[in-house]
């Protein structure tokens, strides 16, 4: 048996999200399907995070356990051969048994992006949030610092049902809510203000729901001190909104 570990990079949103829902398109289900006509193996590739619906990912890692002997290599062409083209293998690896793409991973970073500009072009509607009103882009970049270091971010994670299944896992560091971020900024990339997150792990909307409340920040409806405030109350009713998926971007995983 041998442990097959994948990079992969997908659209998302023609998608319901990574995790196999019945009759819906899902990235896991499509790769799951793509393995089996290769191998006539009923495998369910693992992810580093299970992505939601309408969310991208430029490097996601996947693992699956296989007893066919095809090479590496040749596994890349086979998977793209098949897939839909709006996921891509981009590298496939041999990986140390014990290797998971989720239980072994120590650091990821997410990207945000909203689009400013007044119209926003129409071949990018998929892959941005467009907020064409004003906003007060200083202070969300001020805001941003507020969230490094070691945090219960309650307030800013959904309601996760698969929670519980986490919990249970005794091999599961995150048993709780407290998450570690190194780094948080927002910066302006021409017509697009854009957030970049890296953090030990993240809660189940957690970044969607600090974009929606840095944009309450950047429309000065919060401030710096109730940002402070909200990550204290450890409840999600005191955050701001969730951001649509479709601005969000998995950008790498760490090991």
């Amino acid at each position: 048996m041998r442990n097959l570990r994948l990079l992969l990079s997908y659209d998302g949103a023609d998608f319901a999200g990574w995790q196999v829902q019945p009759g819906r398109a899902t990235v896991q289900g499509s790769l799951a399907s793509a393995i089996g006509r290769l191998t006539g193996e009923n495998v369910l590739p693992q992810s580093s995070g299970r992505t939601d619906a309408g969310v991208h990912a430029l490097a996601q890692v996947a693992t699956f356990a296989t007893e066919s002997p095809i090479p590496p290599e040749n596994w890349l062409n086979a998977l793209n051969g098949i897939l839909p083209a709006s996921i891509r293998v981009l590298e496939v690896t041999e990986a140390a048994p014990e290797f998971h793409a989720r239980k072994s991973a120590r650091a990821k970073t997410y990207r945000y992006r909203i689009h400013r500009a007044a119209i926003c072009p129409p071949f990018l509607a998929r892959y941005v949030w467009h907020y064409p009103y004003p906003l007060e882009e200083s202070a969300m970049v001020a805001a941003a610092g507020v969230v490094v270091g070691k945090h219960d971010f309650t307030s800013f994670a959904a309601v996760d049902p698969e929670r519980v299944e986490r919990m249970a896992d005794p091999e599961n560091l995150h048993t709780s809510n407290v998450r570690k971020i190194f780094s948080s900024n927002w910066a302006r990339e021409g017509e697009e203000l854009i957030y970049t997150v890296r953090g030990s792990g993240f809660l189940h909307h957690m970044v969607r729901n600090l974009v929606g409340t840095f944009l309450q920040i950047g429309k000065g409806t919060v401030s710096l001190e109730d940002l402070r405030g909200i990550l204290d109350a450890r409840a999600r009713s005191a955050a701001g909104p969730t951001a649509p998926a479709r601005g969000l971007y998995l950008v790498e995983v760490e090991y």
